[in-house]
């Protein structure tokens, strides 16, 4: 399988629907240890219309969960270990959030699987703008059940 089949077949395993998937291309892979991909704030979302009316901002929950979706790639691609069924993300970690983005801006994703013992992985992560400045970091903890 070439690279960029290799980046499609990861990112279809997600299990989420279009409408509540915060990633519209990876754009590395080392399956099992780090990746980087990228989610575009459209703009239309639904969310947006309540955060904020008149200045919306991408809410920071949904920056825990594309970095959540992105742990959930590195965990369904490691190496010689069968993909987990009904992985979830089960905790949030020391999370800091310290800014956000604009309809029209891309985020940028940046997560490593720090931890995996059984079902239950941990992936820690920092996400920024397309400038390069730091919007938040932290540790997501997902939990599944082996094939």
């Amino acid at each position: 399988m070439n690279h960029d089949n290799h980046l499609v077949q990861a990112l279809s395993n997600l299990p989420h629907g279009a409408e509540f998937r915060f990633i519209d291309e990876l754009t590395e892979l080392r399956p099992g240890e780090s990746a980087q991909a990228r989610w575009r704030l459209k703009g239309g979302e639904a969310f947006l219309r309540g955060h904020f009316p008149g200045h919306p901002l991408l809410p920071g929950v949904i920056m825990i969960e594309a970095l959540a979706q992105l742990g959930g790639i590195l965990a369904q691609t490691r190496s010689g270990i069968a993909p987990l069924k009904d992985l979830r993300l089960t905790a949030v970690r020391q999370f800091k959030i310290l800014g956000s983005i604009e309809p029209g801006q891309t985020l940028l994703i940046e997560a490593r699987l720090e931890g995996a013992l059984a079902g239950v992985l941990q992936v820690s992560g920092t996400l920024t703008d397309e400038t390069g400045q730091r919007l938040a970091t932290g540790t997501v903890v997902l939990a599944g059940q082996a094939e």
